[in-house]
């Protein structure tokens, strides 16, 4: 069952596309936050304050040229003397000192009360992508590549703040003042003149968008490249064990270099571009000023224009020139922004491939009974994994799952925790079908220790504690004793504030599974699952390991993936996997006695050394199980 997101994307093929934008409106106007929304109409008011003192600048200081005019030649500006004259001006400078401040006070109250919507939004949004993240199948997060997820997610939301400011606060405004100097121009002036600026706007922005439009390639060729060079950066760091142990260092260094130089390319041609770009419009605008002004000079020589109607027109153009400008970086760094939100809404239109179904209600577990009926599953189609498997654990059970590799083993952990949707047949939990039951539910019903412990570059106190958040200290303490790993957290200087490192890599083997094993204890899970739990550890550190798991089974439903079989010698059932079918059961002697697949295995293990514990320890346990199923018997 596939669900699509509730956040609108892109269409397919509109790379670059308004609709990214259109969807990010919803966030200026947040549903549910009267104060968000109150906010918005202050910096609209604020907006248009700003811009009527702007559009009033020239006027006032048109107007005092004008008055000042006449005394520069000796002549009275107004009957009566120049004490009127000189009165006059002064008011309309200090007017035009005035609406200078109030413009400039105006964006900035303007800035300042956005700021609260902008940066809701950016939460808003990052956490939502986080959210789906989380929400998407292991399909998609096993085919995924951290570090381009990383930068796309990071470009994406730092590109929210400049769409939300820049679609508000500067095409808007833009527009209101180009209408309102519009007006001024054709009534105060000339409609030459009038329709020569607009002539020039509308030039300036075609070409705007015109050579920005061509310039979009280099920016989505730098994207491009430079998530290849953080993915392989990335991926080289997390592996540098690996380099090392091979030398080859040198290796991954040209590996990244050749994506390095892809984006060096492409970041000279966008800077190019940009360079091509700004001389166009400098010219443009250089043109449209200088005819204007050409126009104003023959008005004044006709006698149909003042000299403050002449610097009027020139500080228009001027004072044009900045929110053209800017009306260009703003196109320029819309249509930018809308590139680097392009991969993140990208991620926001992958479906949900496990989800829900309407109503769902939470497991409801008495005892942990598992059951799997007539069970398949296959990770691609033309490939089936498991074919009609079924079997049973009862509750407070042990049943161990082995086979050789491919077998399907770990498949049916990632069913039984419904990771994948079953391809046919079902698997119920006290007789509840998994797909019926809400998955959060589920999941906190199963603990896990697995073959690969993977830790959080975090204290060991938080690892553990990772089982249950907000479980009190004496909790993870207790814990991390049933999973003898206190004493050893106490020897090291930080105690349990000790940092495990990325993935854990600071701690032994042996002891990133002691902090699983503690995780799980402390999430207390009614039914457990052991994933290989220890086949990745020397044969002494396993003997312990193992201790520690049977006291974390007992009493618990528990499904046991195993490599080494004489982990598993007392399990109450065992199953034998082989091409996804089951092809032996029984508990370890009865299969022995059948002198099978299972008992092929043990002798090989046997003559190998690669079953854990020395032989004469595999057969006492081989014994002792014998022992109490005839017992039991």
């Amino acid at each position: 069952m596939r669900r699509r997101p509730r956040f609108p994307v892109a269409e397919e093929g509109a790379t670059g596309g308004w609709k990214p934008l259109r969807s990010l409106l919803p966030y200026l106007w947040p549903s549910g936050a009267p104060s968000l929304r109150l906010r918005v109409l202050l910096a609209l008011a604020a907006l248009v304050a700003a811009k009527v003192a702007s559009v009033y600048i020239p006027v006032f200081y048109g107007r005092a040229v004008d008055v000042l005019s006449p005394a520069i030649v000796g002549e009275s500006a107004v009957p009566g003397g120049g004490a009127v004259a000189v009165a006059v001006p002064l008011a309309l400078i200090l007017a035009y000192g005035a609406a200078r401040i109030l413009s400039l006070a105006f964006n900035e109250a303007r800035d300042a009360i956005f700021i609260n919507v902008a940066q809701r939004a950016i939460r808003t949004v990052a956490l939502e992508v986080f959210r789906h993240l989380h929400a998407l199948s292991m399909r998609f997060h096993l085919g995924r590549q951290t570090g381009r997820l990383s930068l796309s997610i990071e470009r994406g939301t730092r590109a929210i703040e400049s769409l939300l400011r820049f679609s508000l606060f500067a095409i808007f405004p833009t527009v209101i003042e180009l209408s309102l100097v519009f007006v001024i121009l054709w009534n105060v002036l000339d409609a030459v003149i009038a329709l020569t600026t607009i002539a020039v706007v509308v030039l300036y922005i075609a070409y705007t968008m015109t050579v920005t439009e061509w310039r979009l390639k280099f920016r989505r060729e730098m994207n491009r490249e430079d998530g290849r060079a953080s993915t392989k950066a990335i991926d080289s760091l997390l592996n540098f064990e690996t380099v090392k142990y091979f030398g080859n260092e040198a290796h991954e260094a040209r590996r990244l270099d050749e994506a390095l130089r892809g984006y060096e390319r492409a970041a000279v041609m966008n800077q190019v571009s940009l360079s091509l770009l700004n001389v166009g419009q400098a010219a443009i605008i250089a043109g449209g000023l200088t005819a204007v002004m050409l126009l104003c000079a023959q008005g004044i020589v006709a006698g149909t224009m003042t000299i403050g109607g002449f610097v009027m027109a020139n500080t228009y153009l001027m004072q044009l020139y900045q929110p053209l400008s800017f009306f260009g970086f703003v196109y320029r760094e819309i249509k930018q922004g809308l590139i680097d939100i392009e991969e993140m809404f990208d991620l926001l239109g992958e479906s949900e491939e496990i989800t829900d179904p309407p109503g769902a209600r939470a497991l409801a577990v008495d005892g942990g009974r598992i059951e799997f009926d007539r069970v398949a599953f296959g990770y691609d189609p033309r490939r089936p994994i498991l074919g009609d498997v079924s079997f049973e654990v009862p509750a407070g059970r042990t049943l161990a799952i082995v086979g050789p590799s491919g077998a399907g083993k770990s498949t049916v952990s990632r069913l039984l925790f419904r990771f994948y949707e079953a391809d046919g047949g079902a698997v119920r939990i006290d007789g509840q079908d998994v797909r019926e039951v809400t998955q959060a539910s589920l999941r906190a019903a199963i603990g896990i220790v697995p073959q690969d412990t993977v830790l959080f570059n975090d204290t060991i106190y938080y690892n553990i504690a990772y089982g249950r958040p907000g479980a009190t200290p004496v909790e993870v303490e207790r814990a991390a004793r049933l999973a003898r790993i206190h004493d050893f957290i106490v020897s090291t200087p930080d105690g349990y504030q000790t940092v495990v490192g990325e993935r854990g890599l600071k701690l032994s083997g042996g002891e990133k599974q002691r902090v699983a094993i503690a995780r799980t204890v402390l999430k207390n899970p009614p039914i457990l699952v052991l994933d290989e739990a220890t086949s990745a550890l020397d044969s002494a550190t396993e003997r312990e390991i193992q201790h520690n798991l049977r006291e974390l089974a007992r009493g618990r439903t528990t499904l046991s993936i195993a490599h080494r079989l004489s982990t598993i010698v007392d399990a109450h059932e065992i199953l034998v996997l082989d091409a996804g079918r089951v092809v032996e059961r029984g508990r370890h002697v009865e299969l022995i006695a059948l002198d099978g697949r299972y008992a092929e295995m043990w002798r090989r293990q046997q003559e190998s050394g690669d079953d854990g514990v020395p032989a004469p320890e595999a057969a006492s346990a081989a014994e002792a199980a014998a022992g109490g199923e005839a017992q039991a018997t």
